[in-house]
């Protein structure tokens, strides 16, 4: 159901040849599937004298030069799954085009910090955040934020030069990221996904999101859930930035961290999935954006 074994599977059917239920019940799986229909459970309708305030406040920081489509896909995936407010800190010359983009975000410069993080609830740090010294500087900053954090990007590449342990944090690596956070090659990812998350997550607590075909999400809940929605589309700049402010925009609504990861893989490759009925080549990641708004709204 993961990486390459995804592909060499072929058709996979599910029968269960009439067996008892009592035979399961003494035995551990090794992971649990999570998919679209999932959703349902645990996405209700929202109470109808609901307002802004019971949603959360989404912090999303990223876009040093050249970058700053990443933070307003984050941002947006934040604010179309749900979250209440969705604040932006970026350089300031971004700042016009953000609000020309999304006028629903709220966009500041650097400056503007200390009191953000003073009243959000989930930060979501590293796309287009760079590895220079003003992305640097911007996550040195939130060592005085004690709420949950979502990194991601160039915020897991700085990681990777000391990394810590940290139970308030969901890691959002790709393969690459992964291998540079283990000490490991790709290869050695890539060959057993369902180790490497539990490696990352053994290292740096939290929850671990390794992306990829099959998603694997590993936290202190067993076993790793491992997502089979999703398609090759998804193989393009600026998917991961939605995904990681999807998981930050549930950590608003207040779920804990396992179920705001998992509920953002599955919402993100429930809307990819819907995005590609045009076709899976071509796919971009702010053509989830719309189709997301539906999967999180299930009937």
């Amino acid at each position: 159901l993961a990486g390459a074994g995804a592909v060499r599977a072929g058709a996979v059917r599910y029968h269960d040849l009439d067996v008892p239920q009592a035979v399961y019940d003494g035995v551990v799986p090794a992971a649990r599937r999570i998919h679209a229909a999932t959703l349902a459970d645990r996405l209700q309708p929202r109470p109808r004298d609901a307002h802004k305030g019971h949603f959360g406040h989404v912090l999303v920081i990223g876009g040093d030069r050249g970058m700053a489509g990443a933070p307003l896909l984050a941002s947006a995936g934040a604010a179309r799954c749900g979250a209440g407010l969705v604040s932006v800190v970026t350089r300031p010359e971004h700042i016009s085009g953000f609000l020309s983009a999304r006028p629903e975000l709220m966009v500041h410069g650097p400056e503007a910090l200390a009191d953000l993080l003073a009243k959000v609830d989930v930060v979501v740090a590293g796309p287009g955040l760079g590895q220079g010294d003003w992305g640097r500087d911007l996550l040195a900053r939130l060592e005085s934020f004690d709420g949950p954090l979502v990194l991601d990007a160039d915020g897991l590449n700085i990681l990777a030069e000391r990394p810590c342990a940290d139970d308030r944090r969901v890691v959002t690596p790709h393969p690459g990221e992964a291998a540079r956070l283990l000490g490991e090659t790709t290869a050695a990812v890539q060959a057993d996904r369902l180790g490497a998350a539990n490696r990352l997550y053994a290292a740096l607590g939290g929850v671990a999101v390794l992306k990829g075909a099959g998603t694997v999400i590993q936290g202190a809940a067993d076993p790793p859930a491992i997502c089979t929605d999703g398609n090759p589309g998804m193989a393009s700049g600026g998917m991961g930035d939605v995904l990681a402010g999807i998981i930050g925009g549930f950590v608003a609504q207040g779920w804990h961290l396992q179920a705001a990861a998992e509920l953002g893989v599955t919402a993100h490759a429930a809307a990819a999935d819907h995005a590609a009925v045009a076709g899976e080549r071509g796919l971009l990641a702010g053509d989830l954006l719309a189709p997301l708004q539906r999967v999180v709204n299930p009937a």
